[in-house]
């Protein structure tokens, strides 16, 4: 019997590690993209550009892309209700929205926002040229999708419309029933009290059931609570402005190629240790 073929050796790589934008080099992934990530020539015309911006305790990132504006493909009237709904959502949250001082709030753009995806074991980006193989460890991976949570807004304001109010004012149901809260309090009223007629007591009954939910309760508002924690700890760390440059830009052409060494630079390494000292290194032996 003939033993097992074995895979004939093709090629030996040299192998080169870098971590010359350690601790900067990201992966982003935009899932819903179907094309490359780009200002689309109507919008390039007039100047626009791509914009991002950061927040880095949070690892939260946003890529802000112009829309074609053309009236072919865009709808002017819903995109300036869509526009002032955004500014809206934007003070609701605390930014000082600069579309709220031009004369046309137009949705010009549309917000990329990042959820970082938690890394299993190490992450290399790996290159080959001339050759050899350079590696540089990837920090943080992010996928971006549309941030529309100025469509919340758009929405409230619709209700309000239908329902024959115009104000401005943000009444709603008021905020949705604790959920670490697994028997919410039954509340019982008795008809409100007609105003031509004379004052009534109106008498409020609370009822709640035992609880026993136990330490699931207790496990689920801790929980609860840091994650409140971290959204408040997220929308108070300001934003910062990035610089985004496209791949053919020179500017990313010089941090592409800082990734790479140079054999005739590269430190060589020496080993000093020898076989007696990493087996005395052994515990237990």
């Amino acid at each position: 019997m003939e033993g097992p073929e074995v895979d004939p050796l093709v090629s030996v790589l040299p192998i080169h590690l870098s971590n010359a934008l350690s601790p900067n080099l990201h992966i982003y992934q935009y899932p819903l993209l179907t094309r490359p990530l780009q200002v689309p020539p109507s919008a390039a015309q007039s100047g626009k550009k791509i914009r991002a911006r950061i927040k880095p305790k949070s690892s939260r990132v946003e890529v802000h892309v112009p829309i074609d504006l053309r009236p072919e493909v865009w709808n002017k009237e819903r995109g300036e209700d869509l526009g002032r709904a955004r500014i809206q959502d934007d003070q609701e949250n605390g930014l000082d929205s600069k579309a709220a001082e031009a004369a046309d709030p137009r949705l010009t753009e549309v917000r990329m926002r990042s959820e970082q995806i938690q890394h299993r074991g190490a992450y290399m980006l790996g290159i080959i040229r001339d050759g050899h193989l350079h590696l540089h460890p990837v920090q943080e991976t992010h996928q971006l999708r549309p941030s529309l949570t100025y469509l919340d807004v758009f929405h409230r304001k619709a209700r309000r419309r239908k329902a024959g109010d115009d104000s401005d004012s943000d009444s709603d149901d008021g905020p949705p029933p604790d959920p670490d809260d697994p028997t919410p309090a039954a509340v019982k009223k008795e008809p409100k009290a007609s105003t031509s007629g004379e004052a009534k007591d109106i008498q409020v009954t609370i009822k709640k059931s035992d609880d026993k939910s136990g330490q699931s309760a207790i496990g689920l508002t801790a929980v609860r609570r840091e994650m409140l924690l971290m959204m408040r700890n997220e929308e108070e760390e300001p934003w910062q402005d990035l610089n985004y440059y496209d791949g053919e830009t020179e500017e990313a052409g010089h941090s592409f190629d800082s990734i790479f060494i140079e054999p005739e630079s590269e430190p060589k390494l020496s080993c000093d240790s020898n076989l007696t000292t990493i087996i005395k290194s052994i515990p237990g032996l």
